[in-house]
């Protein structure tokens, strides 16, 4: 894997956050969704619970899937920005079954920011690393989820599992069409 575990971690929760914003509805329709998502990406610290900081987690979504389209001047000079904004500090920090990582903002932070500045800190090993590629959006053609392709020979070209099925169902029909269309013309 060429990232270390917290950064892979920190990738693919920032990707589930993007991907949260869909155009057929939100992921994240009520607090109830909210605290679903961190248990289930396991942020730490304190929450307040209430519709400002959801509004506020919404407002990050657009801010992180930018990077996933960015070039790595325009990425670098965002995750700046972010890291700035957050007042981040990194420190070495271990938590529940985590050995030591790096955390940068203080556990009190206001959820969003700490969400801003786990995905920037791990966007600065993405650029650093050189590695932007692994930033990718969905091959589907129906789909704009983005992902982060961990794989060692780069080829992960979808979000999910459904996308690549629905993606090779869809040609395997078309195959299959053209040669019965075929051998209805040779007849």
């Amino acid at each position: 894997m060429p990232f270390a575990h917290d950064t892979a971690t920190a990738l693919a929760g920032a990707a589930a956050l993007v991907n949260t914003d869909q155009p057929e509805g939100d992921q994240l329709p009520d607090l109830a969704a909210l605290v679903a998502f961190i248990e289930q990406w396991g942020w730490t610290g304190s929450r307040r619970g209430d519709h400002a900081e959801l509004d506020e987690v919404r407002a990050l979504r657009p801010h992180l899937r930018e990077l996933w389209q960015a070039d790595e001047d325009h990425v670098a000079e965002h995750v700046n920005r972010m890291l700035r904004e957050a007042g981040a500090l990194p420190q070495l920090v271990t938590h529940d079954d985590w050995g030591y990582h790096l955390h940068a903002t203080p556990p009190d932070a206001p959820l969003a920011d700490r969400m801003a500045v786990e995905a920037a800190m791990a966007f600065v090993d993405v650029v650093r690393q050189q590695e932007l590629d692994r930033l990718r959006v969905c091959d589907a053609e129906e789909c704009s989820d983005v992902l982060v392709d961990l794989s060692k020979n780069r080829s992960r070209r979808y979000c999910s599992a459904s996308c690549g099925n629905r993606v090779n169902v869809a040609a395997f029909r078309a195959r299959r069409r053209a040669r019965a269309t075929a051998s209805v013309s040779v007849t």
